[in-house]
C-alpha cells in the first residue's frame, strides 16, 4: 500500500483492476483548462477531478478561496469512481503535486489511507515509457462510504485563539514574498498570520520536480519545527491547496500528524478585525 509518494514505476507495476487514478491538473487562472487537458491525453483508466468543482465547497466570502467541499458529496464522485476501502488510489497532476496533494488529503480526510501522489506527475510518467489516452475510462461504481479521518483540520476559531494561547505552529506554504505581504496578487490584503512561520511548498521539490529525498525532508522539516512535534504543527497557505504539499512532504519524511487549516489566508484576511503582520 501507498500512503504518502508513488513513483511512475512502481504505478505502472501496480494491477489495474485494484487501482484508481485521479487526475487533478488544473489553472487558478483558467478553471476549464484542466479538463480540456484531460479530454486531451491522460494517464490510461484515470479520472478527472476539478479543484473548483469536486475538491472544494461552496464559498461564501468569509470561508476562503477553496473551502472543503461537502465529504458525503465528494464520497459519492469517488464511489463513482469504482474506489473501495481495498483501492489503491493514485493522484496527478503537473504542478509539481500542488493539486494532487489536496486530494491526497482529502481522500484521508474520508478516512482512506490507500492515497498517493505521483511524483513528478505526468511528466515522470512519461519519462519512464508512459503512455497518455483520450479514451474514458471504465467505470465501475460502488458505495464509497467514509471512515474516520486520519487527518485533521482546525478552524479560524482555533487559528484565533492560539495568538494568544501558542499551542501550535502554524506554517504558511506561500511564497516568501506573499508571506512578507509583498506582491500581492490572489487576495485582497497582503501579510501572513502573526506568529506563522514560512516554508514555501516548492522547497519540498527538487529540480526535476520531484520531492526531495525523505531523509533530506525529515531534516529541512525538523529543523523548521524547532523541537515541536508534529501534532503541534498546522499548515495553511492562500486557500488551503498548496498547504496539502507541505503535509504531504513531513508525512514522506516520517512526521505525520500535523494538520491544515482550511480556510488559510484567504480565510482569514477576509475579516478586518483578525490581526496581520507584515
Amino acid at each position: 500500500m501507498y500512503t504518502t509518494l508513488i513513483s511512475a514505476e512502481q504505478l505502472a507495476a501496480l494491477p489495474p483492476a485494484q487501482t484508481v487514478i485521479l487526475d487533478c491538473r488544473f489553472k487558478l487562472t483558467d478553471p476549464g483548462w484542466g479538463q480540456q487537458v484531460y479530454d486531451a491525453g491522460h494517464l490510461p483508466g484515470a479520472h478527472y477531478l476539478n479543484l473548483d468543482y469536486h475538491l472544494s465547497g461552496t464559498k461564501t466570502g468569509q470561508n476562503g478561496r477553496h473551502p472543503l467541499p461537502d465529504g458525503q458529496r465528494l464520497a459519492v464522485v469517488l464511489g463513482a469512481f469504482g474506489i473501495t476501502p481495498s483501492t489503491q488510489v493514485v493522484a496527478y497532476d503537473d504542478a509539481g503535486g500542488l493539486y494532487a496533494s489536496r486530494a491526497w488529503w482529502l481522500l484521508k480526510w474520508l478516512g482512506h489511507d490507500a492515497i498517493a501522489v505521483l511524483d513528478g506527475g505526468v511528466a515522470a510518467w512519461q519519462a519512464n515509457g508512459g503512455q497518455l489516452t483520450a479514451d474514458a475510462p471504465a467505470s465501475h461504481p460502488t458505495r464509497f462510504a467514509p471512515r474516520s479521518a486520519i487527518c485533521d483540520s482546525v478552524d479560524v476559531d482555533a487559528v484565533l485563539a492560539n495568538l494568544s494561547q501558542n499551542d501550535f505552529l502554524i506554517v504558511d506554504a506561500r511564497s516568501q514574498e506573499r508571506f512578507r505581504g509583498e506582491g500581492e496578487t490572489m487576495d485582497p490584503v497582503g501579510g501572513h498570520i502573526p506568529g506563522a512561520a514560512n516554508r514555501f511548498f516548492q522547497d519540498n521539490l527538487s529540480g526535476d520536480g520531484r520531492f526531495k529525498p525523505a531523509e533530506q525532508l525529515r531534516q529541512e522539516w525538523l529543523a523548521l519545527l524547532g523541537g515541536r512535534e508534529p501534532a503541534d504543527v498546522v499548515h495553511q497557505c492562500g486557500s488551503g491547496v498548496s498547504a496539502c504539499v507541505n503535509l504531504l512532504a513531513m508525512a514522506h519524511a516520517g512526521l505525520a500528524g500535523s494538520r491544515l487549516y482550511p480556510g488559510s489566508w484567504s480565510e482569514w484576511c477576509s475579516d478586518p478585525a483578525r490581526p496581520v503582520a507584515r
